[in-house]
Order: C-alpha cells, then sequence, then structure tokens
C-alpha cells in the first residue's frame, strides 16, 4: 500500500520549468524562448533542450502561462473542411511548424457557413488565444469586423486579393487561372469550360481569371460556366462533364476548380471513349498528388499548401514576438505543372488578343 501511493505522489510530481532549466544547464527564460521563440535561441542549444525537455517529460503549465501572458497558449484554425485534400497538405505544415513551439493547434470547421464562422471566432477569442489562421471563404460583415477586432495575432490563409484584417499569405488565384486557361488557348482549345462547386472567394477569382483570358483571345462565352453549389469530388467531375456535353457537344477542354474534379472529368472520358487530350483537354488546380501519376497524367496549378500552413504559423509566433514583424502580405506563387492531359497538337490560329 505504501508503495502504491508513493508512486503516485511520484506521478504527481510535476516537472518544471526551472527544472528543465536546472539539467539543461541554462535559465529559464532561455527554455522558454526555446519553446515560444525556437528562432532566437543557436540549433545546437535548442536541441539540447528539446532533448531535456523530451526527457525529463516537461510538460507546460497552459493555465500559469495565460495568467502571465494573457493567452492560453492555443491557435485557432478556421478551415472549410478537415478532409478536404487541398487543405491536408496546409495542414500538416502548421503542424510541423507548431510542433517545434509550445503552442497547440484547435480546429473549426464552420463548412462555409458564416454565421457558424462568426460563433467559432468568438468561442475562440473567449479562451484568449495566441493567435488565429483563418482559412475561411466568404468573410461576411460579421466574421471581418471580428477578424479586425481580434485580441490577437491574425493570419489569413490561401487567397490574396482581399485587404487582410492584419496579415495574410497564400497566392493570386486570379492569377493562376488566368495562366492556367491561356495555357489551354495555347494548346489549341477553344471551347473552354470552366468547371467548379462551390463559388466560394477563391472560386470566383479563379473564374475572373478564366473569363480575362478567354476574354482576351475573344472566346469567352458564359454559357461554357458550370458549377454546383456544393462540396466538389471525383464523381461530381464526372457528372459535370456529362452535363457539359450535353449542353455543348463542342466543348473542346475545361479548367477545373481543383483536381478532384479534373480527375472525375478524366475518369468520364475515358469510360465514353473521348480522347485526352486530343479530342479534350483538361487543367485542374491543387496539383495532389494523384494527378501527377494518372494515366494521362493531369495538368495542374500547383499551390505551396503546406509552405503556406507552415510560414503561417511562423508570422503568428513573431507577430507575438514583437521582433522581426512579418509583411502584411506574402505572396507564395504558383507554378503551372503542364502534362499530358493538355498536351494536344497545337493549332496555328492567331487570335485576337485585347489589352
Amino acid at each position: 500500500m505504501r508503495s502504491n501511493t508513493r508512486r503516485r505522489r511520484q506521478r504527481l510530481e510535476k516537472i518544471t520549468l526551472s527544472d528543465v532549466a536546472a539539467e539543461a544547464g541554462v535559465s529559464a527564460i532561455t527554455v522558454s524562448r526555446a519553446l515560444r521563440e525556437p528562432d532566437k535561441v543557436s540549433p545546437p542549444l535548442r536541441e539540447a533542450i528539446l532533448e531535456t525537455v523530451k526527457r525529463l517529460g516537461y510538460v507546460p503549465d497552459l493555465a500559469a502561462r495565460a495568467l502571465a501572458s494573457r493567452n492560453s497558449g492555443f491557435v485557432g484554425v478556421m478551415s472549410p473542411g478537415l478532409t478536404n485534400y487541398s487543405f491536408m497538405a496546409l495542414m500538416r505544415g502548421i503542424e510541423d511548424r507548431v510542433r517545434s513551439s509550445d503552442l497547440r493547434i484547435q480546429y473549426a470547421v464552420p463548412d462555409n457557413d458564416v454565421d457558424d464562422e462568426a460563433r467559432q471566432l468568438r468561442f475562440f477569442f473567449s479562451q484568449n488565444p495566441a493567435g488565429i489562421i483563418y482559412i475561411g471563404t466568404e468573410r461576411g460583415e460579421a466574421v471581418r469586423d471580428l477578424l479586425h477586432k481580434a485580441p490577437c495575432p491574425v493570419v489569413e490563409v490561401m487567397d490574396l486579393s482581399d485587404e487582410p484584417a492584419e496579415m495574410a499569405i497564400g497566392i493570386d488565384h486570379r492569377r493562376a487561372a488566368e495562366v492556367a486557361t491561356r495555357h489551354l488557348i495555347d494548346q489549341g482549345y477553344r471551347r473552354i469550360a470552366l468547371v467548379g462547386g462551390r463559388w466560394d472567394i477563391r472560386a470566383r477569382r479563379r473564374h475572373e481569371g478564366y473569363r480575362s483570358a478567354l476574354m482576351q483571345a475573344g472566346l469567352f462565352d458564359p454559357s461554357l460556366v458550370i458549377a454546383v453549389d456544393g462540396h466538389t469530388s471525383a464523381s461530381l467531375g464526372a457528372q459535370l462533364l456529362e452535363r457539359l456535353l450535353q449542353e455543348h457537344p463542342d466543348a473542346d477542354g475545361a479548367f477545373c476548380q481543383n483536381d478532384d474534379l479534373a480527375l472525375g472529368m478524366l475518369f468520364e472520358c475515358q469510360r465514353r471513349g473521348l480522347n485526352v487530350p486530343e479530342d479534350f483537354g483538361i487543367c485542374g488546380f491543387n496539383d495532389l498528388d494523384p494527378s501527377g501519376v494518372a494515366c494521362p497524367s493531369l495538368t495542374s496549378v500547383r499551390v505551396p499548401r503546406y509552405e503556406i500552413g507552415y510560414r503561417a504559423i511562423d508570422m503568428l509566433i513573431r507577430a507575438a514576438g514583437n521582433v522581426n514583424p512579418p509583411p502584411a502580405k506574402v505572396d507564395l506563387g504558383f507554378q503551372l505543372m503542364e502534362r499530358q492531359s493538355t498536351a494536344r497538337t497545337k493549332v496555328p490560329i492567331a487570335l485576337p488578343i485585347t489589352a
């Protein structure tokens, strides 16, 4: 009985920051800095401290830190969905960067509901977060007001078209779509559809880029814009190709809002015996892993989703530290991955390009 009591008491003895500092031979401030602001500590010393933390089993006292620093040590992440493949790499970037700090992540998934987004933000703010990463879609008036009045640093990610409440990181979706559509035109496609799902801010910016490229070439036809207000999938892509060909049998290409739709269209083309890229060209967006190994391989816009997530957390850490503050906007750029699904023999037809 005494032995069990002693073991219980030993388990209740909590390792403190001072214990870690004494074991590592540094000050408690240095240990705290290594956990919260690792860039301020030399790599060898940081590794030694993290090894000591791991060996002793030190767990930060978030309640005590909240009293001392006025935040509870967590970052709230607002995401449109956790099962969407395009966001998984972004989440990995977030988790990998936060792992080297003593911050932790809480996710909220309002599913493109602006009222729920506002409710979730209020709930986050009530817990005194260290920061907010907003992967929102619409930024309704209530959400916009909350972001501007946030009691902590806020980083908005993915699209850079609007002015952020504080900081933003991502790409120019309008420009990316314009480049992708221009590529389809250059490859000889003329009746190019835009195929999409939910009409959120990113989708609208891609539509603007698509429309701009076709308008410049004198090829824009609004009836070729086909979208369904809902979640996208490969099966939806197949359904939308069927609808496109029924309404526009002369359609010879498609710029898809994401790779899920593009792969679904590719599979449906194969089922119908429609040759890709000779009869029909397909370009996706996000460059998911399956796109490069599909047969034929899928042309797609590569978005640095992992780096966006990783650097979003880094921006929050730097903003909270008030040292070397991050820029208000960070554009990480994109890359058009030209593959077999658009490798058509170019048609040498001069097109009128307007300014």
